[in-house]
């Protein structure tokens, strides 16, 4: 059967298409990222809710010549089959495949490479005060969710927007969810401007000097294309409220919009999810992180749960359900999280921070100036550390042993496994004379008992693991396991003691003083970035107490790392298990 999207390489012939013809191109391209989706996984519900804005931009504006910035970009899917990408769509997220986000290396279509919220806007309002600049007529569309646009970023975009006469259109795809529901007041706002329960002359986007229009039926493809055409002959900075359903098109997907953003394998027909057989798994980080804290906050009456907008992916979720007035989702504000964390813990409030590794980033300056300059005992959780797998460069977390070690007053501890994790957040809630951060891996561990009685850890102590003649292995955390099992790949393991360094600040200086005597050659190993991180400070103790040892640092090297499974980039990066065997039986 011939369909119009077997036709459509590119906008250009989109443009082509009668008007009345987009309503079926919409089902089609609904049909074909549910059909790849189901099979390849990635992001779904948020793609199915664009379809039909994604089209109405192509159709009515000139891209690419019309620069269009997506925002995060989880919603990108349409976008990039419409964009000369469908033939290889199905290698979204895969290894040597197309980014799973809009990316400028991949595609003149992507104006700005994203994956992290809030940031369209800003990047639109570059593009369109430069477009001036070179005396260009061209539009400057940006597309962002309800949920990002509460971040500061966007409002300090909107701010600076507000007072040029830019180009500049900032489309609201509202539907009241990022991954988690959207929190906060601002959501409430927007609920009561869908509902008619706000005058417009009450309108704050109005306030700030935008040409307010909506809220328009998002899934309405004329009502769209009729609004986007009026609006392109708008002069100054324009704001477009599109109302949609994420997941549109599957029922599963829009009954449960939190599970379907990314609901990996599932029947393109039905939605069923394709369930694994899980029950005799060891746990996944991010769940003994968030049951142990129920655990504990049942204790202690001071602890508090902090997540910028990942209740779910972090398993905060656990905490807010069990005491709901001590764990707080602040929404996509990592700047706020922090700084709200610093301030509670002026009042001796016990407070768990959990944040993704790669979005800590986005509040570096708060860590700094907010929480360490005044040495307060805020527990940072990083979930996501090291390589993430198909999200890819913007994701992994393997810069945070980097950028926190240079910071005074701060601990840094990886745990090994689940039960080092559940001891540290144990001995963190004690009190600490310093912030911690505790940075663990996406995915399972390895234990399936792993809820034993809590043990306190003592700061800043690295533990031998196995006793060999010759070289010393130092492993920080959970990548050591990959130490172990290349162990049973060699067959000298003998010449080789490995280490367990979970804490590189403080490191344990009496035991490397001990190792560097002890040993004619040092490897050390991390799933981080190999400058600046873990085996860049053993290499600074080296050098300070003038040792003349042999040290190799193994981690991830100095470049942005693509998509691809956890595996297939350990090996890329030299640090899977055997790439060290390889390695070791060189010795």
């Amino acid at each position: 059967m011939t369909t119009l999207l077997q036709h459509i390489n590119y906008p250009n012939d989109l443009r082509k298409l009668n008007v009345n013809h987009l309503p079926q191109l919409a089902q089609e391209l609904r049909d074909f990222i549910i059909d790849i989706v189901s099979v390849k996984e990635g992001h779904l519900g948020a793609s199915l809710g664009v379809v039909e804005l994604t089209i109405a931009l192509h159709y009515v504006f000139n891209t690419p010549e019309d620069l269009l910035v997506w925002d995060v970009g989880h919603q990108a899917y349409g976008h990039k089959i419409l964009t000369g990408r469908k033939s290889i769509f199905h290698t979204n997220r895969q290894l040597n495949g197309i980014s799973g986000f809009p990316k400028r290396s991949e595609s003149e279509f992507d104006t700005f490479g994203v994956g992290h919220s809030s940031t369209s806007i800003s990047a639109a309002l570059g593009m369109a005060i430069a477009s001036q600049l070179k005396g260009e007529n061209k539009h400057h569309i940006a597309v962002i969710g309800d949920a990002s646009i509460a971040s500061g970023m966007a409002f300090e975009g909107l701010n600076h927007a507000g007072v040029t006469d830019a180009n500049l259109l900032v489309i609201l795809n509202d539907n009241a969810i990022g991954i988690d529901p959207s929190v906060g007041a601002l959501k409430n706002y927007l609920t009561a401007v869908k509902e008619g329960k706000n005058p417009k002359v009450n309108n704050m986007i109005k306030s700030l000097n935008f040409d307010y229009s909506g809220p328009i039926d998002g899934h309405n493809i004329f009502e769209i294309i009729s609004e986007l055409e009026r609006l392109k002959k708008v002069k100054g900075p324009k704001f477009l409220h599109v109302i949609t359903t994420k997941g549109k098109g599957l029922q599963k997907a829009e009954e449960d919009q939190v599970k379907y953003h990314a609901p990996g394998k599932f029947d393109k027909i039905t939605g069923e999810i394709h369930l694994k057989e899980e029950s005799h798994l060891p746990p996944k980080f991010q769940d003994v992180f968030g049951l142990t804290l129920v655990e504990l906050a049942q204790l202690n009456e001071k602890i508090i749960g902090i997540t910028p907008a990942m209740p779910t992916g972090s398993s905060l979720k656990f905490m807010m359900d069990a005491f709901p007035e001590r764990a707080f989702d602040v929404g996509i504000a990592e700047q706020h999280a922090v700084t709200l964390s610093a301030g509670m813990a002026t009042q001796g409030m016990v407070v768990f921070c959990n944040i993704y590794s790669t979005f800590l980033q986005r509040a570096y300056d708060q860590v700094i100036h907010d929480v360490a300059l005044q040495n307060l005992p805020v527990i940072f959780c990083l979930d996501r550390a090291g390589l993430v797998g198909e999200d890819g460069a913007t994701h992994h977390g393997v810069y945070d042993l980097a950028y926190l070690r240079c910071i005074p007053n701060m601990i840094i501890f990886s745990p090994r496994n689940e039960i080092e994790l559940r001891n540290i957040l144990f001995t963190a809630q004690l009190g600490l004379n310093h912030p911690i951060a505790i940075r663990y891996p996406r995915g399972r561990g390895e234990i399936v008992d792993w809820q034993q009685p809590f043990q306190k850890i003592e700061i800043g102590k690295a533990t031998l693991l196995k006793k060999g003649l010759k070289v010393a292995i130092l492993s920080n955390g959970f990548i050591g396991r990959n130490v172990t099992l290349a162990f049973d790949e060699i067959s000298n393991s003998e010449l080789f003691s490995q280490y367990d360094f979970s804490f590189v600040k403080p490191m344990d200086e009496t035991l490397l003083h001990f190792i560097f005597k002890e040993y004619e050659s040092i490897i050390t190993i991390e799933d981080g970035t190999i400058i600046g991180g873990f085996g860049s400070a053993i290499a600074e103790f080296k050098s300070k107490y003038n040792y003349k040892n042999n040290v190799q640092i193994l981690g991830i090297p100095d470049e942005f790392i693509e998509q691809g499974t956890v595996e297939e980039l350990q090996r890329y990066s030299e640090i899977n298990v055997k790439s060290l065997a390889s390695v070791l039986s060189s010795y």
